[in-house]
C-alpha cells in the first residue's frame, strides 16, 4: 500500500494533517510522524493508527511562536516548555504547513482573548454538540445551579437583613438597660451582652460579602467553561469522525484482501478437487487465517473434499502437495487411542470446598504506598496484600494441571503426532486460568514448598518448591499413574512500560511419556497486564511456542496472537501446525487461550495463493472438518467475588492434615488474606520477608567462615566471571530440600530436578531437617 500523501491545505480551522519528520535525538535523528493540526492544537503520532489511542505530544498554537530555519526546516515553540524541531519533505510542503499553522495560530489567539472576555455571553453561533453528547442538557445545569446559588444568596441577605434589624433592636434594648446606670455585675453582663451582639452582626454581613462574591466569580467562569467544554465535545467528535474513516478504509482493506486471497484460493482449490467442489464463500471465516492491518499469518486453510481420500492421486495434478501416507486411515472421526480396557473412575475421597470468603472492597491508596518507599531499598519496600491473591506462585504453578485429562489422553496415543496435538493444546490450556486473574501472587519464601496430592482422584501428584531467591525461581514435579511426568522450573523476568507490566516467564516444560518414550519440552509465552496505571486491568498473553518432540523431531510451532484495536480478527487467537521432522504438516491447530482449541487433519498443504509479508508465498492447506480438542471449564458460580479463581485454584489454599510444615497452605499472612483480615496480613507480611532476610543474612555468614584460605577465594571469584550461579553460592550456601541442580539432558540448562524423598517423608508423618520459615 502507497504511503499517504500529504492533505492538501484547507481553510483556517479546519483539520490539516499530514507526515512530517520530527527530530527525536542525536541518535536516531530526524524521524516520520504524523501531525495532525485541528482546533488550534498540533499534535502527532507515530503511526495513523495512534490517532485512536496515543498521542504522542501536543503544542497549543495560541502561545508559540513558528520560526523558519531554512528551506525545508521550521521550529515551533511555546516559551521552553516544548518545541518541535520539524522538516517537510520539500519546500512546497513545508510552506502549506506554516500557511496552516499561521492561519490556526491567528484563530486560537482570537478565540483565547474572546474566552478571556468574562463580559461576553455564551456565543449562539457555536456549533451544537454531537447527539448523544447531551451539551444542551450539561449547559442547562450549569445554568440551573447558577440559579440555584443565587436563590440562595438572596435567601442569605434576606436572613442578613433580619439578622440586621433584630440586631439593632437588640442592641437599642441593651442601651436601655445600659441607661438605667446598674452597677456591680449586671452592668458588666449587659455590656459584655452588647459587644457579642456587634461582634454576631459583623460576621454575618461578611458571610453574605463572601457569598456574593462567590456567586459573581461562578458567574464569571461559568462562560468560560461552557465554551471549554464545548471545544473539548467539538473535539471528540472530530476524533471519533476519524475513527470511524480509519475502520472503514480498514474493512475496505480488508475486503479487497479477502477477495483476492479467495480468488487464488479458489482457483487452486478447483483444480484440486474438480470441478464438482463449489466455490468458498466470502462470509466463511472459520477457514481464513488473515488480518489486514497486522501481521499476515504464516499459512490459510481450506475445506477439503470429505471424499478426497476415496482419490487417486493421478486426479489431483494440478495441486502441488504431498499426500500423506496414512490416507486410509484420514477421516473424520476423532483421534485414535488404544483399544485398552477402560478405567474404573476413582471416587473422590474427599469433598473438596467450593467457596473462599469474598474478597473484601478494599480501596488501594498509591499515595500511602509510594511514600513509604521514599528512602527505602527496592527489595525492602514492603507491598500491600491489597494488589495480591490468596494463593501463592507456588500454587499459581500448580494450576497448569487444570487440564490434566488431555495428557491422560495424550499417554494414551499411539502416534506421536496425534499426541503431539494434546500436549500442545495442553501448553495452551494453563493460560484460561489467568483471563480474569488480574491479582498478583504471593512471593513464595525460601525452601516454602507446595504439594497438591491427587492421586486417588486424578492419578497425579505434584510437588512445588522455592529453590532460589535472587533471582526467584521455582522447580516443579508432576507424575502420574496414568503414564507421563510433567517438570519444570520457572523464573520470571519483568519489564514495566509504564502503561502495562511485561512478565517473561524463563526456564522449559518438560513432559515425558512412559509407554511411547516421547520427550516434549516448550517455553511460555510473554504475559502483559494493561492499563497499570489509569483504567481497569486486563492480561493479554502473546508470543510464539514451539513444542518439541526430542524422541520423533515432530514439531509443533504456535502462535499466540496479541490484542489490538484494529482487528476484525476474534480475540486471544491461538494457530499452530504439527508437523514431523521432515517439515510436512499433519495437523492444523487454532482457537483462542481462553476458551478452547480445535484440531484438524490436514489431507494435502501447497505452496500457493498470494504472496505474505516481504513478499513470501503462504502454504495452503486442505483440511477436514475441525474438531474440539479442548474447552475451558466454567467457572464455579459467584467467581467475581473469590478473585475469578476456577474450582480447582478454590481448593488450592484449603487446609490438609499432613502436608509438610513448609506449605504455602501453612503461610499465616496468606491465610489471613483468606479469611478478608487484610491489615493482619499485611503486618504478619513484614514480619516473615524480615525473617527471611535474617536466614539469608546468616547463611551468608556462615559461608564467609568457612572460606579458609585467600587462594580459594580468589579462585572461586575467577569462576565467578564466568558462571555467575558460583557467585551467588559463596556468598549463600543454600540448598533446595527435595530437588538437586544439574544439567538438563536435553537442553543443557542447568536446572532443579525432582530428588524423591518427599512423598516417603510424608507416609512416614516424619518431616526432620526442614527450616522454620513460618
Amino acid at each position: 500500500m502507497s504511503e499517504p500523501k500529504t492533505p492538501t491545505p484547507t481553510p483556517a480551522g479546519d483539520t490539516y494533517k499530514g507526515w512530517v519528520f520530527k527530530w527525536t535525538n542525536y541518535i536516531k535523528g530526524y524521524q516520520r510522524r504524523w501531525f495532525v493540526l485541528s482546533n488550534g492544537l498540533l499534535s502527532y503520532y507515530r503511526t495513523q493508527a495512534e490517532m485512536g489511542h496515543t498521542c504522542r505530544g501536543t503544542i497549543n498554537l495560541a502561545t508559540a511562536t513558528i520560526t523558519v530555519d531554512d528551506a525545508c526546516n521550521f521550529v515551533i515553540s511555546n516559551g521552553g516548555a516544548q518545541t518541535y524541531h520539524l522538516k517537510a519533505s520539500c519546500e512546497v510542503e513545508r510552506q502549506r504547513w506554516i500557511t496552516a499553522l499561521e492561519l490556526a495560530k491567528a484563530k486560537a489567539a482570537r478565540m483565547q482573548a474572546e474566552s478571556d472576555d468574562s463580559g461576553d455571553d455564551f456565543s449562539p453561533s457555536s456549533p451544537p454538540a454531537a447527539p448523544g453528547q447531551g451539551g444542551g442538557s450539561q449547559n442547562s445545569e450549569v445554568q440551573s445551579a447558577l440559579r440555584t446559588l443565587g436563590s440562595k444568596v438572596e435567601d442569605l441577605s434576606t436572613c442578613n437583613d433580619l439578622i440586621s434589624k433584630h440586631g439593632s433592636a437588640l442592641q437599642r434594648s441593651l442601651s436601655e438597660l445600659d441607661s438605667l446606670r446598674l452597677t456591680g455585675e449586671a452592668g458588666d453582663k449587659i455590656r459584655q451582652v452588647t459587644e457579642r451582639a456587634t461582634l454576631f452582626r459583623i460576621t454575618s454581613n461578611a458571610m453574605i460579602n463572601a457569598c456574593r462574591d462567590f456567586l459573581a466569580l461562578a458567574q464569571a467562569h461559568s462562560k468560560r467553561w461552557q465554551k471549554a467544554l464545548q471545544a473539548e465535545r467539538e473535539q471528540r467528535v472530530r476524533l471519533e469522525e476519524t475513527l470511524e474513516q480509519l475502520a472503514k478504509q480498514h474493512n475496505h482493506l480488508e475486503r479487497a484482501f479477502r477477495g483476492a486471497a479467495q480468488v487464488n484460493a479458489s482457483a487452486d482449490n478447483k483444480s484440486a478437487v474438480g470441478p464438482g467442489k463449489s466455490e468458498a464463500s466470502d462470509e466463511d471465516d472459520d477457514n481464513e487465517f488473515f488480518d489486514a492491518m497486522e501481521e499476515a499469518p504464516e499459512f490459510i486453510t481450506v475445506p477439503a473434499d470429505p471424499q478426497f481420500h476415496k482419490r487417486s492421486s493421478s486426479n489431483i495434478s494440478g495441486f502441488n502437495s504431498e499426500m500423506c501416507p496414512d490416507d486410509q486411515s484420514l477421516n473424520e472421526e476423532p483421534l485414535a487411542m488404544n483399544q485398552e480396557s477402560p478405567s474404573l473412575e476413582l471416587v473422590p475421597l474427599k469433598k473438596r470446598r467450593t467457596r473462599i470468603p469474598d474478597k473484601p472492597n478494599y480501596s488501594l491508596n498509591l499515595w500511602s504506598i509510594m511514600k513509604n518507599c521514599i528512602g527505602k531499598e527496592l527489595s525492602k519496600i514492603p507491598m500491600p496484600v491489597n494488589f495480591n491473591e490468596p494463593i501463592s506462585m507456588l500454587q499459581r504453578l500448580s494450576e497448569d494441571l487444570e487440564y490434566y485429562e488431555l495428557l491422560d489422553k495424550a499417554a494414551k496415543c499411539q502416534s506421536s503426532l496425534e499426541q503431539m496435538c494434546y500436549v500442545a493444546a495442553f501448553s495452551v490450556s494453563s493460560y484460561s486460568t489467568t483471563v480474569h486473574r488480574t491479582g498478583k501472587p504471593f512471593n513464595p519464601l525460601l525452601g516454602e514448598t507446595y504439594e497438591l496430592d491427587r492421586q486417588r482422584e486424578c492419578g497425579y501428584r505434584s510437588l512445588c518448591e522455592q529453590v532460589s531467591h535472587h533471582p526467584p525461581a521455582a522447580a516443579h514435579h508432576a507424575i502420574s499413574d496414568r503414564g507421563w511426568t510433567l517438570r519444570q522450573e520457572i523464573t520470571v523476568a519483568s519489564k514495566f512500560r509504564g502503561k502495562y507490566l511485561s512478565i517473561m516467564p524463563l526456564g522449559t516444560i518438560h513432559a515425558s511419556f512412559e509407554k511411547s518414550n516421547n520427550h516434549y519440552t516448550w517455553k511460555k509465552v510473554t504475559t502483559t497486564v494493561h492499563n497499570i496505571i489509569v483504567g481497569k486491568l486486563w492480561i493479554d498473553q502473546s508470543g510464539e511456542i514451539d513444542v518439541v518432540n526430542h524422541t520423533t523431531g515432530d514439531r509443533c510451532h504456535l502462535k499466540f496472537a496479541p490484542y489490538s484495536y484494529f482487528s476484525r480478527d476474534i480475540a486471544r487467537k491461538v494457530t499452530g501446525v504439527v508437523m514431523d521432522k521432515d517439515g510436512k504438516a499433519h495437523y492444523v491447530l487454532s482457537g483462542t487461550w481462553d476458551e478452547k482449541m480445535e484440531f484438524s487433519r490436514v489431507m494435502q498443504s501447497s505452496r500457493g495463493g498470494e504472496n505474505g509479508t516481504e513478499g513470501k508465498q503462504k502454504t495452503v492447506y486442505q483440511t477436514l472438518k475441525a474438531r474440539e480438542l479442548w474447552r475451558r471449564n466454567p467457572l464455579p458460580e459467584g467467581t467475581e467475588t473469590m478473585y475469578y479463581f476456577t474450582a480447582l485454584a478454590l481448593t488450592l489454599n484449603e487446609l490438609e492434615e499432613g502436608v509438610a510444615p513448609t506449605d504455602s497452605r501453612r503461610r499465616p499472612d496468606q491465610r489471613l488474606m483468606e479469611d478478608g483480615r487484610w491489615d493482619e496480613a499485611n503486618a504478619e507480611k513484614q514480619r516473615l520477608e524480615e525473617k527471611q532476610r535474617s536466614a539469608r543474612r546468616e547463611r551468608e555468614r556462615e559461608a564467609a567462615s568457612q572460606r579458609t584460605s585467600s587462594q580459594s577465594e580468589e579462585a572461586v571469584d575467577d569462576d565467578s566471571h564466568t558462571d555467575p550461579s558460583l557467585k551467588s553460592a559463596l556468598h549463600d550456601n543454600y540448598q533446595a530440600l527435595w530437588f538437586e541442580r544439574c544439567e538438563d539432558q536435553i537442553t543443557g540448562e542447568q536446572v532443579h530436578i525432582y530428588k524423591g524423598g518427599y512423598w516417603e517423608e510424608k507416609e512416614r508423618g516424619c518431616w526432620e531437617g526442614l527450616p522454620d520459615i513460618f
